[in-house]
């Protein structure tokens, strides 16, 4: 998989994990470091560091190591990917209620 081709199954995995979510929640308010990120979490950085690697792999974080701290970031891939699915799912459902609608228009 490419850097930039992020698969859905993944995302849903990777969001289907409450602690991923909270680290998610976290990132979006900004960088934090692992052991920052793994405090409120009551998980061993070692967790955390699991974690992130499948946030990694989705796109939703990104981490940089300067010196002994690795600093996560939130990344965009992962959103960007878990948007296309819901707007793809979206569009389709919206054309099934508009053909509903109009069988039922056409009844009356």
């Amino acid at each position: 998989m490419s850097k930039h081709r992020v698969e859905i199954d993944q995302v849903f995995q990777a969001l289907g994990d409450p602690t991923r979510r909270a680290m998610v929640d976290r990132l979006c308010r900004g960088p934090v470091s692992v052991s920052q990120l793994a405090e409120p979490l009551g998980i061993t950085v070692t967790a955390v560091g699991q974690h992130l690697e499948i946030l990694e792999t989705c796109g939703f974080v990104t981490t940089e190591k300067v010196g002994r701290v690795r600093t996560c970031r939130m990344a965009t891939a992962g959103l960007d990917a878990l948007e296309r699915w819901v707007r793809a799912h979206r569009t389709e459902w919206e054309r099934r209620v508009d053909r509903l609608v109009d069988l039922v228009e056409d009844k009356e």
